[in-house]
């Protein structure tokens, strides 16, 4: 996962002294590195630590997952895409160095340990060549880097004593409990009766969060008694198994082997079975992947349905269901330590290869079933799924190139082709081609078309090494396959590739021959890029029937449901022609409704061409000021893509009908003020003002009507009625500090910095 910082799903407990530890390094020191052994908390306090500090970085505060990412080459497009990046730069060190050169951004890195030489290198690079730049990781173990400024993380604080004289709320692992308990076992909570059994429990699980939380959910089936007598047989028993481990590693490797026997045989398996998903998975992937051999209804051994294990595994706090989870399909993941104890249990079974085959099978015909629907108008939902399924395609084509056979891995990859351009993955595309390219397949139907997208992604990045030598492959590869469909997809990439070369005389013969041989061989979806970069080169060369072709590329479009990408490509081309003919009212209108459909994607350089098609529009009018502003905007689009202006004739149009009018009209010192302006504004602000759009942040809406625990409306209320920390301590028999967690909490729920807020909140929704 990569991006803004990942939702609470719980609430937070304690680490004040940690916190405020961290904003402390965080002000004297540009790289922080919390270290600790799996489940003491690390992410949890990152994430926390990092939500406050969101005003201290004006420029963003951006999270990059890496648990589930296993090639150090991708670290720096990882970290792109955290900052809202396209993988669309041949060096993407580089560009994060430039695009980073004058913001002031604090970037979390979490689960850096098996990727410390590669977070130590390029955040090194990041930070000798930015000024505003933090860093706060989370490991293991320390990347041994210099500045780095080390804080471990401890588990939490608990009671010493076993006596029963000491209070025992006031520490934050029985806190830590007790909030845990009541959110699975409603009516629970910490009393005098009961807290000296709670801080015992505590005790037994030395403080780690991880083991806290696992050990609360069986307040549902257990008392505390029969807890505590559980915890206390089961940590002898594995004590001795594993007395060469760290005390602390013990206890949690024991706590999580209890919950895994307290499982049923089911559960068992498909706790071991779902441990090959990185990154999260959804209910038909965890069929596929948990169905017992010569099983056909996705039923498990004991006839209980995958759905119901899934259910039984969420219930133990095993699984956790993902919030705001793509469409309509719920999606599931397993914390990092559940699933290295999985894959440890599935070793000791000796049958691991099974579930990893029916893994990377089922992420190929994913893949099989994208290329079968991205010519549609669930382009968009596609896309949006293989987005939240990237990480298990990365690890499905890792497995595919360790086969044999490279043809499953150059199916995968080029099948995929759509995805990496129009998801922002590029580079890495290209990667993953180059890889399977390097397999000896000989000629095929599966290493054509994995020549195919590798020459376009050549193309699209400026790549020139290798492209001819491809490009006589491929036209080898259809020669002796004699396949008209191979044939003609070898036009269209030829005619594509020449236009971007600087020859569209030759890519409008190329494109013209491959759409007659698409109607005479009744090949669907390939014309409409075929229209799209006919209209284009015709536009180019000035000829009147670019508009004709640019026309029917956007009634295909429609006749195919309007898949965004082709959709968007075809109305912006067609925007170019109309704008040509003088027709600037309906180019601007073709144009914006280029970029809203490209908006979803975040595509940041097929924006940045529709913001330069627009100042040509705003020159035409004569409305220079609003050109210097868009042709600014579009430099930064152009910035964040990485891809830098890819066709010179375009460029061209530019300077000539835009810049230049607009620089001689406002003078060069006007013109540079209005044009620094645009180039100033965020990607965001830069699609609202093409928009003509007035664009307010507001604040996320809640699920609820009250998204507050039980617990913490009832301080809430407190809070309303004007009662301090201390009096709302001591009318619910709990410590000040704790009363101080809650109301901290409940301001950053509700996103609100006073507690007259809380008091107006509460005013409002009991009304």
């Amino acid at each position: 996962m990569a991006g803004t910082l990942p939702s609470e799903l719980t609430s937070f407990v304690g680490r004040r002294q940690e916190l405020a530890e961290i904003r402390r390094l965080l002000s004297a020191a540009r790289r922080v590195t919390l270290t600790g052994l799996g489940g003491v908390g690390k992410t949890r306090l990152a994430v926390r630590a990092a939500a406050g500090l969101t005003r201290a970085f004006p420029d963003g505060v951006h999270f990059a997952e890496l648990a589930a990412l296993d090639d150090p080459a991708l670290l720096p497009q990882t970290i792109a895409t955290a900052l809202g990046l396209r993988d669309e730069a041949v060096d993407p060190a580089d560009r994060l160095a430039r695009f980073l050169a004058d913001r002031q951004v604090l970037l979390v890195l979490d689960n850096c340990e098996h990727l410390a030489d590669a977070c130590a290198t390029l955040t090194g690079k990041l930070l000798a060549s930015t000024s505003g730049l933090r860093v706060l990781a989370t490991s293991r173990q320390r990347l041994s880097v210099e500045g780095e400024h080390l804080l471990p993380v401890e588990p939490l604080d608990l009671p010493i004593g076993s006596g029963t004289s000491d209070r025992a709320d006031g520490w934050d692992a029985v806190s830590l409990f007790a909030d845990r308990a009541a959110a699975v076992s409603p009516g629970f909570a910490l009393t005098r009766a009961n807290e000296a059994l709670v801080a015992a429990i505590c005790r037994r699980l030395e403080g780690l969060p991880l083991a806290i939380e696992l050990a609360a959910v069986w307040l549902r089936t257990l008392s505390l008694t029969e807890l505590n007598d559980r915890l206390a047989d089961r940590f002898a028993l594995l004590t001795e198994a594993t007395r060469t481990a760290p005390p602390r590693q013990q206890g949690l490797e024991a706590l999580v082997d209890w919950t895994y026997q307290l499982c049923l045989p089911a559960e068992e398996r498909a706790w071991e079975r779902l441990s090959v998903f990185r990154g999260g998975f959804d209910l038909p992937a965890a069929e596929h992947v948990c169905r017992s051999e010569g099983s056909t209804d996705g039923a498990d051994a004991d006839d209980s349905t995958v759905l119901n294990v899934l259910a039984g595994l969420v219930d133990k706090s095993v699984l956790v269901r993902e919030r705001d989870t793509y469409g309509h399909s719920a999606r599931y993941h397993m914390l990092e330590t559940l699933a290295e104890f999985g894959a440890a249990r599935l070793a000791e079974r000796g049958d691991p290869a099974e579930p990893v085959r029916r893994h990377r099978d089922y992420y190929r015909e994913l893949a099989r079933r994208f290329t079968t629907e991205k010519i549609t108008e669930r382009q968009q939902d596609w896309i949006a799924r293989l987005q939240s399924e990237h990480a298990n395609l990365r690890g499905a084509l890792e497995s595919w190139l360790e086969e044999p056979d490279p043809r499953p891995a150059l199916e995968m990859a080029g099948n995929l082709s759509t995805f990496w351009i129009a998801g922002g993955h590029l580079v890495e595309g290209g990667r993953w081609l180059d890889r399977v390219l390097a397999r000896d397949s000989g000629p095929c139907r599966e290493r054509a078309r994995a020549l195919h997208a590798s020459l376009l992604a050549c193309t699209w990045l400026g790549v020139r090494k290798g492209f001819d030598d491809r490009l006589q492959e491929y036209r080898s590869i259809a020669v002796q396959l004699r396949d008209p469909a191979v044939d003609v997809e070898l036009l269209v990439c030829e005619g594509v590739s020449r236009y971007f070369l600087g020859d569209p005389r030759w890519a409008c013969e190329l494109l013209e021959k491959a759409q007659e041989e698409c109607a005479a061989i009744g090949k669907e979806g390939l014309p409409l890029q075929i229209l799209s970069y006919l209209a284009l080169a015709r536009f180019v060369l000035g000829e009147p029937d670019a508009e004709t072709a640019g026309e029917q590329a956007v009634a295909l479009c429609a006749s195919h449901g309007n898949p965004p990408w082709y959709t968007a490509l075809a109305v912006w081309v067609l925007g170019l022609a109309v704008w040509r003919r003088g027709d600037v009212r309906r180019a601007e209108r073709l144009h914006r409704e280029a970029i809203r459909l490209r908006e979803p994607a975040a595509d940041h350089s097929g924006t940045a061409l529709a913001l330069e098609s627009l100042a040509w529009c705003a020159a035409s009018d004569r409305r220079f000021t609003r050109t210097a502003r868009l042709l600014g905007a579009a430099a930064t689009a152009w910035r964040l893509s990485g891809a830098g202006r890819i066709e010179r004739a375009l460029r061209q149009v530019s300077e000539t009908h835009a810049a230049a009018p607009a620089r001689d009209a406002l003078g060069d010192e006007a013109f540079e003020q209005e044009y620094a302006r645009g180039a100033a504004m965020s990607f965001e602000n830069a699609v609202a003002f093409a928009l003509d759009e007035r664009r307010t942040r507001t604040a996320p809406a809640t699920s609820s009507r009250h998204p507050l625990t039980n617990r913490e409306k009832e301080i809430a209320g407190l809070v309303a009625k004007g009662l301090s920390n201390r009096q709302i301590a001591g009318r619910l028999i709990i410590s000040q500090r704790t009363a101080e967690s809650h109301v901290e909490h409940i301001l950053a729920k509700l996103g609100f910095s006073s507690r007259t807020q809380i008091a107006a909140w509460i005013t409002a929704n009991e009304s």
